[in-house]
């Protein structure tokens, strides 16, 4: 499956509210999942449901989520219809009436049969694609994980087959009658922004220097949508 394909439309992606949000190009679900950094991962354990919070990371058309492996979230998601969304918050849209506030945002659903991933090289490459997600360039940097850690450690997939992608952007949109009435209406942009890096105070004096690809991200926005 390549960017080029449209998004799934089944009965569980379609939009029935405010259609014209969605988006239809799977580029779009892509850069959103590059774009950020936690997914919530729903799925029903002993009849009830759970939302897990988690990284993850992407390798072609499967989402890969890691955690322990005594989760007992991740270990009842194996063979389970699940749903996966990621969320990226834009703005803050103030509108001139509290019905019409909202915000500005982009995100993704993803539904699919969950797998545990048992081969070791699927494993290894997930749990690179997990941490070059959160830190690009930090997989070559750090120590790789040891057999006992990895022992420690579970990988889920999920197919990218079924996903609906939804994003607002722009002005608030009040009713014809409020614009007149002096209220302030606008948008506050909003964007996860890292700050400076913190050293460890355990440092050893050979591991002084700041590594480029962390100063890299110190200062910087992650994700920030274009204007909209």
């Amino acid at each position: 499956m390549t960017g080029e394909l449209t998004l799934s439309s089944t009965p569980r992606t379609t939009l029935h509210r405010l259609r014209e949000r969605g988006r239809t190009d799977r580029d779009e679900l892509y850069a959103i999942i590059a774009a950020g950094l936690v997914c919530h991962l729903g799925v029903v354990v002993e009849g009830s449901p759970v939302v897990l919070p988690t990284g993850y990371g992407r390798i072609g058309d499967a989402l890969y989520l890691h955690g322990s492996s005594a989760n007992r979230s991740l270990l009842a998601a194996d063979g389970q219809q699940v749903c996966v969304t990621i969320t990226l918050l834009d703005g803050l849209v103030c509108a001139r009436a509290v019905f019409h506030h909202s915000m500005n945002y982009r995100s993704a659903v993803i539904f699919g049969a969950a797998r545990l991933v048992t081969d070791d090289d699927e494993r290894l490459a997930a749990l690179r694609a997990v941490t070059e997600q959160l830190v690009p360039g930090r997989w070559e940097h750090a120590r790789p994980p040891t057999p006992k850690e990895l022992a420690a450690t579970a990988v889920l997939a999920v197919p990218l087959a079924e996903a609906s992608v939804k994003v607002r952007t722009g002005p608030p949109k009040d009713d014809p009658e409020d614009y007149d009435t002096g209220i302030w209406a606008g948008v506050l942009p909003a964007a996860l922004t890292f700050g400076q890096a913190e050293p460890d105070p355990l440092l050893s004096e050979r591991a002084a220097e700041l590594p480029e690809h962390i100063r890299a991200l110190a200062g910087k926005a992650r994700g920030a949508a274009g204007p909209g």
